[in-house]
């Protein structure tokens, strides 16, 4: 076989018509041309994204969380405009592309109701934002941070550093606790019983002290203490401080208690510890039937 042959061959093969579109030619060489386009401008959406990333958005101090969407949105906008200059490319045009479409929206009906409903979400959720790369929630009852939102799924490491992965409706469709969204300052309950037999005044300052003591407690607004409860066994007390960063309330929660142990022990208040009055009462004595009549 000559070299004549062989590039008759390939010319051949690559000029195969597989299907049509409207008319359009569809063949093996326009595919691998499509490919070929497609992974061009997803690997450019990618360089952009990473590159505004780094260069940009870190001289001119956007926030993360706004970073990280206006990027996104820059890669998908890189990605849709590529599928579009591809398909024109290999001859296929947007009216030929209505055709595809309307294949897609039969599949869609049968299947991919999901996949659709994530596609969907995400886009609201980078558009509107209610939640951002770093906030802090809670969703279906699991606690972590965002550390990147996709296009279906959402990623989320929880505060034992387990990555879970969230589709994109979970924070459309139900309720999600953001605690870092508009301020990332938190209030922070700490609850303690005192021994109904302590000096009130001097637990209020005990407490007070505790707050003061601890530099990651906010100054403004001030720590409050209030008498919540009265316990079966004692004055149910809270804390109330303010804190800069809800994500280190586990931390500065286990500082605060230990803080209240130490002080409430150089004060000398008693944390009491549940009590009940058992009554015995006098054993009554009762007949025996010895089984005689």
């Amino acid at each position: 076989m000559t070299w004549e042959e062989v590039f008759s061959y390939i010319r051949e093969t690559l000029n195969f018509r597989i299907f049509s579109v409207s008319e359009a030619p569809v063949t093996v060489g326009s595919i691998l041309i499509f490919l070929l386009l497609i992974t061009f401008f997803v690997g450019a959406a990618i360089l952009a994204r990473r590159a505004l990333n780094r260069r940009v958005f870190k001289r001119i101090k956007i926030d993360a969380g706004t970073s990280y969407t206006l990027s996104r949105i820059t890669q998908y906008a890189i990605i849709t405009i590529g599928v579009l200059v591809s398909f024109n490319f290999v001859g296929i045009n947007l009216s030929s592309l209505t055709v595809i479409f309307g294949l897609l929206s039969v599949g869609i009906g049968f299947g991919l109701q999901n996949v659709t409903a994530n596609f969907i979400s995400g886009l609201i959720i980078l558009f509107e934002r209610p939640i951002s790369v770093g906030d802090r929630v809670v969703v279906s009852d699991i606690e972590g941070d965002v550390t990147e939102i996709n296009i279906r799924s959402t990623m989320v490491r929880t505060v034992n550093n387990i990555f879970i992965i969230v589709p994109n409706s979970e924070f459309v469709s139900k309720d999600v606790i953001n605690y870092s969204h508009g301020d990332p300052t938190y209030r922070l309950d700490i609850d303690v019983g005192v021994s109904y037999g302590s000096d009130l005044d001097t637990v209020l300052k005990a407490m007070r002290e505790v707050a003061e003591e601890n530099n990651n407690v906010m100054q403004k607004p001030e720590a409050e203490v209030h008498l919540i409860e009265f316990g079966d066994s004692s004055w149910n007390m809270q804390l109330r401080a303010w804190i800069r960063n809800v994500k280190e309330y586990p931390r500065i929660r286990n500082e605060l208690n230990q803080a209240i142990v130490r002080t409430f022990k150089k004060y000398e208040i008693e944390i009491p510890f549940p009590q009940r009055d058992l009554h015995v009462r006098s054993s009554v004595k009762l007949p025996i039937d010895d089984g005689q009549q």
